[in-house]
């Protein structure tokens, strides 16, 4: 059993779990290193406490399954099976007093069918487990999300080549994402946004056919999948020269960022992090424009815990990694949004992200 079961069978105790049931195929890749899409067949782990951890695949995915995961007994289902008798199987006959389940992943239509075939006393939301362990990286995810910064970082270096005259939002986007493949990415871990001139003042503005003129700000938004893991970055250019007060707001978005990643330090709190980077920008008298938390967990999911708003308490840890991603948008004028992927260690945050910050002017 790896250390990653050997955690969450610790947890099972702690929290009174006769069994529990990991469905998210996220979460099975994160405990038995097997990956798939399953679409909407069964996929499971099962894990009784004091037995062996069962993986139940799809008859299609078993020989993936045998070659990648760690997890060796694993029971397969057809197409014309009803896999919830498998794990009506493993119980053989008893009926757990409590069962583990994440409920924000099951459907209401599966949770009926899993109790019809497994009426436990008690059905308990395991997310909060599974959440604290994902939150702290080990050295092995930390590289692979240092390798997925690396490839979308080099996207965006040839991505810039790209900007010519009469080039438009959406065309940037479909070079990026060609270039994502072409580096060794899995592909984009969330919609790529590029965004010019004034539809910089939406934070999640949607590219369209707007070309690309002298005296914008452009921004990017991007980020890839490698080996499982994300990475996610905003970088935000000058197109030719640009009005004084972009410049201001740049400068300012810049200083926030910094500030941002000077307070992620283990022991704060994640919202002391909001803090710093709203300070600078609320000293600048641009508060009313920063309308979002100022980061994000990172790992699997380009959206993960923790959330970094003004009011999350929770302590930072070293293991940790987050986005800071302060970000002013007037409206009618344009916005500055810049983002890194910090990593928390015993000395300190640590950026995965290293793309330049300082202003950059592109020319068409």
């Amino acid at each position: 059993m790896n250390d990653a079961l050997k955690s969450l069978e610790q947890g099972m105790a702690g929290n009174g779990l006769d069994a529990l049931l990991v469905t998210d195929p996220k979460h099975v890749y994160y405990l038995t290193g097997f990956a798939s899409n399953p679409h909407e067949r069964f996929l499971g782990l099962l894990l009784i406490r004091g037995e062996e951890p069962v993986l139940i695949v799809p008859a299609l995915d078993a020989e993936a399954a045998h070659a990648a995961s760690s997890v060796t007994t694993i029971l397969t289902h057809s197409d014309t099976d009803n896999p919830y008798e498998l794990l009506k199987s493993r119980f053989g006959g008893a009926v757990p007093g409590t069962l583990g389940i994440e409920k924000e992943h099951f459907s209401v239509s599966r949770y009926e069918l899993l109790s019809a075939a497994v009426p436990a006393g008690q059905f308990s939301d395991i997310g909060h487990l599974l959440r604290a362990m994902r939150a702290k990286k080990t050295p092995d995810e930390v590289e692979r999300m240092k390798h997925a910064a690396e490839l979308v970082e080099e996207v965006l270096r040839r991505g810039l080549s790209h900007i010519k005259s009469g080039v438009t939002e959406i065309e940037l986007v479909a070079e990026l994402e060609y270039l994502m493949k072409k580096v060794g990415a899995s592909g984009p871990s969330f919609d790529t946004m590029v965004l010019s001139g004034p539809k910089t003042a939406l934070p999640h503005g949607v590219p369209g056919d707007r070309v690309i003129q002298q005296g914008d700000l452009l921004m990017f938004d991007m980020g890839v999948y490698a080996a499982g893991y994300a990475s996610d970055i905003t970088r935000t250019f000058a197109v030719g020269e640009i009005d004084s007060k972009l410049i201001e707001i740049y400068n300012t978005v810049l200083a926030a960022n910094m500030a941002g990643i000077a307070a992620s330090r283990a022991g704060a709190t994640f919202g002391s992090v909001d803090k710093a980077a709203r300070d600078v920008i609320d000293a600048a008298g641009y508060g009313e424009y920063f309308m979002h938390r100022v980061g994000h967990g990172l790992g699997m999911d380009t959206h993960e815990y923790p959330s970094l708003h003004g009011l999350n308490e929770d302590i930072i840890e070293n293991g940790n990694v987050f986005t800071v991603e302060p970000g002013i948008y007037v409206p009618g004028l344009g916005g500055v949004r810049i983002e890194d992927d910090v990593f928390i260690t015993a000395d300190g945050p640590v950026t995965l992200t290293s793309y330049p910050k300082e202003l950059t002017i592109l020319h068409l």
